[in-house]
């Protein structure tokens, strides 16, 4: 793997972009700065952004759907440029990544987080690692009481609060939590918020350790060890994947107590396989959670401002644009340190 310095910039009509150019390859490339913005759409300043799984596996090339050379870019708080649908010229607002097709089923169902034909910026059309980008105005939310970067972390924890959402918990259940990086702590953090009790599965001892002592999740399991005994005995109420392992989504299903539902929020290639008389007997529900929706980018924001949510504990690390280029890999070789990572600009 390599990362490439930039070009030094020519004028002041030209903009830095972070540019996975191809797998391994990372560098500073300079572009046109746009001045206009599609009929609909607003021209934001951006100020921060957090990197996050996607992002790594970009780089190292294991990403499904993605086209290089790629701008990277999607966890994003930014700056309105110019007054245009509503916005006002330096009004801080959080960027919700998913451009959705407005017309196909989904979409007129009130669910763009899955649109049949949804475009993801940084993955399947350039994202907003530089200094500006052109957005949907619909995909803006006001970052009223955020900080910039405060609302550059408020895509990644909306994940987790939408999957928790989907599983429409009660403070009776329990809850594991399979995964300890960033979507996995998301996820907890407002499981926890709904009164359940909720512990977290990893296989590194290092995200257990964070999980305790940053978060103060105290029931934490090395994967692979047996947690069904005591008060665990009968089973967790609700499982959340969050790993990225079809392995570890497998080994899950033994884990459900009967009545439960499965929460996939991580996404695999592979095929998953399970038992059918011992999904049928616990008469399991599998629900997929995809993305996020605005309601859920705003239960984010809200649970920020009231400080229910921490994030100077999410914060691991900051980074100036100028010199990601040359931390780039190392970030992508120590994740498992991390919680998140942003990108100021």
């Amino acid at each position: 793997m390599s990362v490439e310095r930039p070009a030094s910039l020519s004028n002041h009509a030209e903009m830095p972009c972070g540019v996975v150019a191809e797998p391994g390859v990372f560098r500073l490339e300079t572009r046109k700065l746009p001045e206009t913005a599609p009929e609909g759409w607003v021209l934001v300043d951006i100020a921060a952004v957090g990197i996050c799984g996607t992002d790594y596996h970009i780089f190292e090339g294991k990403h499904p759907f993605l086209d290089y050379p790629r701008v990277i870019g999607h966890e994003l708080s930014g700056r309105v440029a110019r007054d245009a649908g509503g916005w006002t010229q330096g009004e801080l607002v959080v960027i919700n990544p998913y451009v959705s097709c407005g017309s196909c089923r989904a979409c007129k169902k009130g669910k763009p987080n899955c649109c049949s034909k949804i475009e993801v910026l940084g993955v399947h059309r350039d994202g907003g690692m530089c200094s500006r980008i052109a957005v949907p105005a619909q995909n803006l939310y006001p970052a009223t009481g955020l900080s910039e970067l405060q609302a550059a972390m408020v895509e990644f924890l909306a994940i987790g609060a939408h999957a928790v959402r989907r599983a429409n918990l009660t403070p009776d259940d329990l809850v594991l939590v399979t995964g300890a990086g960033p979507i996995g702590i998301g996820t907890a953090l407002f499981a926890r918020l709904t009164g359940a009790e909720v512990h977290i599965q990893d296989m590194s001892e290092a995200r257990l350790a964070q999980a305790r002592d940053k978060f103060g999740f105290e029931n934490t399991h090395v994967a692979g060890s047996d947690i069904l005994t005591g008060s665990l005995a009968d089973g967790f109420d609700a499982v959340f994947d969050a790993t990225g392992s079809a392995r570890a989504i497998e080994a899950g299903f033994p884990l459900l107590a009967h009545g439960s539902r499965y929460v996939l929020v991580s996404v695999v290639k592979e095929i998953i396989t399970f038992d059918d008389p011992e999904f049928h007997k616990r008469e399991t529900q599998i629900i997929g959670s995809r993305n996020a929706t605005r309601e859920d980018f705003e239960a984010v924001m809200a649970a920020i401002r009231d400080n229910r949510i921490d994030t100077s504990a999410l914060c691991s690390r900051t980074v100036p644009l100028e010199t990601f280029s040359s931390l780039f890999a190392e970030l992508v070789d120590n994740r498992d340190t991390l919680i998140k990572a942003v990108v100021t600009l």
